[in-house]
């Protein structure tokens, strides 16, 4: 691709690099030119303009886009894309899941040439119906083909969206004098809803290791909840230790996610069960976010995965937690963000 100043006269098929003011109206940057572009910018005494001029073997903006995207589709699910405009397409979420990406591929992608570009949300980020999860963008009106055609080889299917698997949660909220009750049963439902994942039990059990451990067993749902009235503190808390009583296993206790360290993962049976840090209860993202999205869209989450969390596991802070970590004011005292 030729770019540069050019005679007007000279430069009917080329792409405006710069929006021009006439008379009769505004010529848009990127607009190839036609022989009535021409006359115009020439009636206006404008015998000058800076264009981009396509070379043989060069691939415009827009059919470059529409190129790398059809080859990041190819091979994916859940993705749709928009039509390509000023040499940028995005790709849409068809459904809830969570954002999986081949991290290799799509670096490669991005070092064919700088004009080739593939921005995405990151890997194993939540997303619903409509969300963007990642924009293809041309940056310079055209690139060489050549380089197209290597970047949309590397990235076939490199960004897919796993849907959720998990249709039924059970949530067992424990009890204890003076505890916070059912609050964030309205939290963990929306967190649910968003999956697409129905709260079909609730059981509300006093936090004992026997009555815990028998609601554990109760459970219907291939995925369940655990929210204790008293922050899990140990692996020999009561609630992991409920788990491995009612015949489970902990895959893992603590994460360095902050809020959200006191999560444990852990299964019985076929069912997957994840004990909450206390922020859960609110709504603001937390660990347990991270964890869940995962499990319910059948993403396989290791005790390696949960330590591999700590890089980009400190987040935002919420008015009810300190930044890392204030004096807090006697009316916050009593509130358990882990």
């Amino acid at each position: 691709m030729k770019f540069g100043p050019v005679p007007t006269a000279q430069a009917q098929g080329s792409v405006l690099a710069h929006s021009v003011a006439l008379p009769e109206g505004r010529l848009r940057k990127g607009k190839m030119l036609d022989a009535d572009d021409i006359a115009a910018l020439l009636n206006s005494d404008i015998n000058a303009i800076i264009v981009a001029t396509l070379e043989h073997g060069d691939s415009g903006e827009d059919a470059a886009a529409e190129q790398l995207a059809d080859a990041l589709l190819a091979g994916s699910r859940g993705l749709r894309r928009s039509a390509a405009f000023t040499g940028r397409v995005n790709l849409i979420a068809q459904s809830e899941g969570v954002a999986m990406l081949d991290v290799s591929a799509l670096h490669a992608v991005n070092a064919f040439d700088p004009m080739i570009t593939v921005a995405t949300v990151p890997p194993h980020h939540q997303l619903r119906r409509g969300d963007m999860v990642a924009t293809i963008k041309i940056i310079s009106y055209a690139v060489p083909q050549v380089a197209v055609s290597r970047a949309a080889l590397a990235a076939q299917g490199a960004i897919t969206v796993a849907p959720p698997i998990l249709k039924t949660a059970t949530l067992i909220i424990t009890e204890i004098a003076g505890g916070a009750g059912e609050k964030g049963r309205e939290a963990i439902e929306s967190r649910l809803t968003a999956l697409g994942v129905a709260l079909s039990q609730v059981l509300i059990v006093p936090h004992t290791l026997g009555a815990l451990a028998a609601a554990i067993r109760a459970a219907e749902a291939p995925l369940v909840l655990i929210l204790t009235g008293s922050a899990t503190s140990d692996i020999h808390d009561v609630a992991p230790s409920a788990l491995v009583a009612a015949g489970g296993h902990v895959t893992r206790f603590g994460m360095p996610v902050d809020p959200g360290n006191l999560l444990f993962l852990g299964a019985l049976g076929a069912a997957q069960v994840i004990g909450l840090p206390g922020c859960a209860r609110s709504p603001a993202l937390n660990g347990a976010d991270w964890v869940l999205a995962r499990i319910v869209c059948g993403v396989p989450v290791t005790a390696q995965d949960i330590a591999a969390m700590g890089v980009g596991g400190l987040l935002k802070e919420i008015p009810t937690r300190p930044q890392p970590r204030r004096p807090r004011s006697p009316a916050q005292q009593d509130i358990t963000a882990d």
